[in-house]
């Protein structure tokens, strides 16, 4: 099988577009902070995730404004969105579809119907309310952007997103995702509370007698263009040694690192590396360069790997947190 080499240099119509985009991008993230008041970080890492073609999973404590976040990407990137209120009763149906008898008498036939995965950006909004069963229902859509139902398979929606919440302090009646969903995650993203400057803005803007929108500014389309313009960006090969060193690291059978060699039960597989491949074009753009750094790496490496590892009971025994452990690994790329 032949490889693709890496770009190593920007064209002038390369260069072209990608200004075009980056200004497009610009006026995106001012519609977003019409609504959505502070969380920089955040929502240049929803925006880094969908131009790279992945799924996210927003991480933070009710009232942060997750779901307005969610709400707000869809009508601005253009997309069709629609929600899932995930409660221990959802079926995997209620997701992805079901076949009804439609019709009387003798041409009575099964018909598809639709469920509401059949969009561009779905919100799974506390997907871990949901049981094993039902989320087992996106593995398919999220890895392969189909569903099977009754032995026929049918196609998404391009561009197809799936961004899930969860509130990391609920325990009771809810179900862990399991690795390989959580795998299929390219970020996880924690919101945070908003500053007091932030804040202050957000309750004189939000109880008034009139209210922001964001306005759309991309097309489904346009989107689309742009995830294919990201994988055209140049990369350097010593950021490409980098990414490997730093998702090697995590492993507890390659790292060098002493602390994840004793204190990790599993590390981050091959879709990490691809992950940060495609997170740090985007991140870059989003910045205004043209070609990603190390650096890059190192700082968006923490959304990459903290839903990827997982710690033996001897780290928390020791005090050390999973924020430690990929500390630690981060550090060590150079």
């Amino acid at each position: 099988m032949s490889v693709q080499p890496l770009a190593t240099e920007i064209t002038g119509d390369l260069e072209s577009k990608v200004s075009a985009l980056s200004a497009k991008l610009s006026e995106a993230r001012q519609n977003i902070h019409k609504v959505i008041f502070g969380q920089d970080q955040a929502i240049n890492l929803c925006l880094t995730a969908i131009l790279s073609g992945g799924h996210f999973l927003l991480m933070g404590l009710p009232g942060l404004g997750k779901t307005k976040l969610v709400g707000t990407l869809g009508t601005v990137m253009g997309f069709e969105h629609k929600r899932v209120q995930c409660t221990p009763d959802l079926m995997p149906a209620d997701i992805i579809g079901s076949e009804i008898l439609d019709g009387e008498g003798n041409n009575r036939s099964f018909q598809f119907v639709k469920g509401p995965v059949f969009c561009q950006l779905l919100m799974a909004d506390e997907i871990n309310r949901a049981s094993p069963r039902t989320q087992s229902a996106l593995l398919q859509a999220m890895q392969e952007y189909q569903v099977t139902v009754g032995g026929v398979t049918y196609d998404l929606p391009r561009p197809f997103h799936v961004m899930a919440t969860q509130n990391p302090l609920e325990q009771e009646g809810t179900y862990p995702l399991p690795e390989a969903q959580l795998d299929r995650f390219m970020l996880q993203i924690d919101i945070g509370y908003p500053d007091r400057d932030d804040e202050r803005r957000m309750i004189l803007a939000t109880t008034g007698a009139h209210e922001e929108k964001a306005s759309q500014v991309f097309t489904a389309a346009e989107v689309l263009e742009a995830q294919r313009l990201i994988r055209q960006l140049p990369i350097g090969q010593k950021v490409v040694d980098g990414i490997l060193q730093l998702v090697q690291a995590g492993r507890p059978e390659q790292s060098p690192i002493a602390a994840v060699k004793k204190h990790v039960s599993w590390g981050p597989g091959p879709r990490a590396s691809q992950a940060l491949m495609l997170a740090i074009r985007a991140k870059a753009l989003l910045e205004g360069r043209y070609m990603p750094s190390l650096d890059d790496a190192v700082e968006i490496a923490p959304a990459v790997l903290r839903h990827r590892m997982a710690l033996h009971f001897s780290a928390r025994a020791e005090g050390l947190s999973l924020a430690d452990i990929i500390t630690q690994v981060c550090g060590s790329v150079g």
